[in-house]
């Protein structure tokens, strides 16, 4: 994966104070295990990787009663309003679960996470398990600030096999055949894609892949780096024209701005047949090996790379999405907590039992070395693949909601929406984006 390129931004902002109360939806330590209230605390996703981390978490704290860590779980989409509120109050976990890019760069400018370069310094063996295309998206600044926690997670096109075959057509290559197999799939009374509009999120998968694919890497590049007026690259408003031709199309399924993702409505469309296709990341493999193994084991779930747009500047094997999900250690925890959470990191991550468990749940950890437990994986054609589009791709670009500030990543989601519901134009999104240039 040397010739990745990982993309990140260089804006700081500081995080807010404000104060909010937000359920955990479940947390760690079987009965009886020695978490006190000195303890590590981390905060985790609910969905694909939670049991595993659940299990890793289980595992440690039973071997070392001296270093416990207490784990919680949130919804994504709480999660991330959580974690930057707390965060910015000084009240973080002692893991702070993140993407890297700018929310990175802000913690570290507000001084609320550790420098970790010479903990990689001291234990080369950590730095060494790491894919160092991965592992340099926790830098800031020539600092390493977070380290990988889980599985490279491309943005991937999934499709239903079962749907394909009754419409009797094939997953698109271009970004005209798959317009046209728009009107044919909602002939057949099927909703052409599933997107759950409800999260925001979603909906940028689609405008950081046709940026990517229309003007290339660079574009992003560009915005990310702040260059002023960088929003008005011609790609970005060939990009929004597209989206909004597809919703006048009927491309998306009806209702789609009221989908939530944490809910994973958006895959049940997918594997119950209501929807052909999704644009989504790696990490719903996992979910769907769970909730629907029939159709995942069975050979209906199909996936491929996002269409190519002709004339396009970018390369048409390129990807967007998470290079990884990263640990920062807070700044603001005691050296107890920050001792713990540096030997879990160096002794309990990416253990055999570790690197085999995401493997078993359908995941490809960003670690050297895995290839032959990727192949005797039932999972491995996707565990193959996803690899595949990572190492291979010349340019990964990191999600472009992480890769910003958090300013400017919430005024684009914002915006971005408008653009789907056809509330705003092109010409508007760009003029609202390039405003949030250098703040």
């Amino acid at each position: 994966m040397t010739n990745r390129k990982l993309r990140s931004a260089a804006l700081a902002v500081s995080a807010a104070a404000l104060t909010i109360s937000l359920a955990a939806c479940g947390s760690s330590g079987p009965a009886g295990s020695n978490v006190s209230a000195d303890s590590a605390t981390m905060w985790g996703l609910t969905g694909g990787n939670q049991t595993v981390t659940q299990k890793s978490v289980d595992a440690w704290n039973t071997a070392h009663p001296d270093e416990g860590v207490k784990l919680d779980f949130f919804a994504n989409d709480a999660y991330k309003t959580k974690v930057r509120t707390a965060v910015g109050a000084g009240q973080g976990p002692t893991f702070i679960y993140g993407w890297g890019g700018g929310v990175l760069k802000s913690y570290v400018d507000a001084g609320q996470v550790n420098d970790l370069s010479s903990f990689l310094k001291d234990n080369p063996t950590v730095k060494d398990r790491y894919l160092p295309s991965v592992l340099k998206n926790g830098e800031i600044n020539g600092k390493t600030y977070a380290l990988p926690n889980n599985n490279v997670q491309p943005v991937v096109l999934y499709f239903n096999k079962d749907v394909f075959d009754k419409v009797g057509v094939q997953p698109p290559k271009t970004w005209d055949e798959l317009m046209a197999l728009v009107p044919k799939f909602k002939e057949a009374g099927i909703a052409p894609l599933s997107l759950g509009g409800q999260s925001k999120w979603p909906d940028l998968m689609w405008l950081e892949y046709l940026v990517e694919r229309i003007g290339g890497p660079e574009v992003f590049a560009n915005i990310a780096a702040n260059k002023p007026g960088a929003w008005s690259d011609p790609a970005v408003t060939e990009a929004l024209t597209k989206i909004q031709q597809l919703v006048d199309a009927g491309g998306f399924v009806n209702g789609f701005s009221s989908i939530a993702a944490d809910s994973s409505a958006d895959q049940a469309l997918l594997y119950t047949g209501k929807a052909a296709m999704v644009l989504q990341g790696g990490w719903i493999y996992q979910t769907m090996k769970k909730d629907a193994s029939s159709f995942v084991t069975s050979g209906k779930l199909g996936y491929t790379t996002f269409p190519a747009v002709s004339g396009g500047k970018g390369d048409p094997t390129n990807v967007v999405g998470n290079p990884s999900n990263f640990w920062s250690v807070s700044s603001k925890s005691t050296d107890t907590q920050k001792k713990a959470a540096l030997d879990y990191i160096k002794d309990g991550m990416f253990t055999d039992a570790h690197i085999q468990s995401l493997i078993d749940s359908g995941a490809v950890p960003v670690v050297k070395g895995i290839e032959g437990k990727l192949a005797a994986s039932p999972d491995k054609d996707f565990l193959s693949y996803v690899y595949g589009m990572a190492k291979n791709a010349p340019s990964f670009t990191l999600s472009w909601d992480q890769a910003l500030s958090p300013a400017q990543g919430d005024t684009m989601l914002s915006n971005l929406d408008l653009i789907f519901l056809k509330k705003a134009s092109p010409d508007q999104f760009v003029a609202n984006m390039n405003a949030t240039i250098g703040k």
